[in-house]
């Protein structure tokens, strides 16, 4: 079976990272800059099914726009975070599913695997040993300030994990995290991290944990990744754009996946969510949010600023002319993408031998950083 294998690209700032630690850099994705010599690109997204637009636009297409640029000596790591995903209640069946989706996503949204790493995050033991030696020098009261682990448990933004109520709901590995993660980037030394604005926080505990290591081994063994955002706006619920587009919403109306046909992408954007308000169009999250929320999806695909975009809609009427609009839009952003991704979905052999590819490449690196970081410790 012969697949299409497309390309990447993603959006990035131009500032490069740094090693001094006091300094780490933050930056918005806004053009696709040659990085420096032998930078490492790396990002994970969870196997949570099929991938949405909020995906899409929040990293998907990112990593495809960074990997695309191929600068010059530099590495592009990407993968399934499917350790991270087991710190919730998983169906083992389940799981293995949304394993092969999101691979299969990946790939029919451009991600090209000769252009990159492509793999399974539990198919490399080294991100489980240095997670390890990281947990052994991070500090409770730094994973307790992470806001992450109270939203997943549906604790409160001001629990604590030294409240014996909170800490008899809290599972051990939903609480370490960001330490895991911290490991998945420092494992293959990255120095450039593309995430969603929701992950910034992780990102610089991240550098924090690095920073710690080298003041501890008396090293610098660890340069500080440097943070990039993506410019899109946030994707928001179509049924209730105050909270952001997510797979877990019981009105399934209110997220559009890539994998949809025209038909249901037009029926679940007629019934989405705007106002009363009649005549012109236009931009105002906090009056107009289900109006808004659209005109930001028009920006995030066609890569235009609000502003711009805005202005590219002086023609439109009416609530149905937007929605007929975004409809056109969406659709043709994403119909090569699903078929592409039901024919990889009727081969996992193929799937397979792509993430088997890629777990050769990342434990060529990882075996070796892994002994240094080991005779670094003194466990060599």
């Amino acid at each position: 079976m012969v697949m299409k294998r497309g390309t990447i690209r993603c959006l990035i700032g131009t500032s490069r990272f740094s090693r001094n630690y006091s300094q780490p850099s933050v930056n918005v994705i806004e053009s696709v800059p040659k990085f420096p010599p032998n930078s490492t690109i790396f990002s994970l997204i969870q196997p949570t099914g099929k991938i949405h637009l909020g995906n899409y636009l929040g990293a998907i297409r990112n990593w495809k726009d960074l990997s695309e640029s191929r600068s010059p000596g530099t590495k592009y790591i990407f993968g399934i975070a499917d350790l991270h995903a087991i710190t919730v209640p998983q169906n083992p069946g389940k799981l293995k599913e949304n394993r092969y989706e999101a691979i299969a996503s990946l790939l029919s949204a451009g991600i090209d695997p000769d252009a990159c790493i492509l793999y399974h995050q539990s198919s490399v033991p080294e991100h489980t040993e240095l997670n390890w030696i990281l947990t052994c020098i991070t500090s409770m009261g730094s994973l307790n300030r992470m806001t992450q682990w109270k939203l997943k448990s549906q604790q409160i933004e001001t629990s604590s994990i030294f409240d014996e109520k909170v800490l008899g709901k809290t599972k051990a590995g939903l609480l370490c995290y960001p330490v895991l993660q911290a490991a998945d980037i420092l494992i293959f030394k990255s120095t450039h991290v593309p995430v969603g604005d929701d992950q910034s926080q992780h990102l610089e505990l991240c550098r924090n944990i690095a920073s710690t290591f080298n003041h501890t081994f008396k090293t610098n063994y660890f340069a500080l990744p440097s943070t990039l955002l993506t410019p899109a706006k946030k994707v928001l619920s179509l049924r209730n754009p105050t909270k952001k587009m997510s797979k877990s919403d019981a009105d399934q109306n209110s997220c559009i996946y890539v994998t949809e046909s025209p038909d249901v992408i037009a029926k679940k954007i007629k019934k989405a969510t705007t106002d009363s308000i009649q005549g012109k169009i236009y931009y105002d999250p906090e009056n107009r949010p289900g109006v808004s929320n659209l005109i930001n999806i028009i920006s995030g695909l066609s890569r235009k600023s609000v502003t711009d975009t805005v202005e590219d809609l002086l023609w439109i009427k009416d609530h149905k002319q937007l929605k007929d609009h975004v409809t056109e839009f969406i659709v043709e952003e994403f119909s090569n993408k699903r078929h592409l991704y039901n024919e990889l979905m009727t081969d996992f052999s193929y799937l397979d031998l792509i993430c088997k590819t890629g777990t050769t490449k990342a434990r060529e690196i990882t075996q070796i950083n892994i002994q240094d970081i080991k005779k670094l410790v003194g466990l060599d």
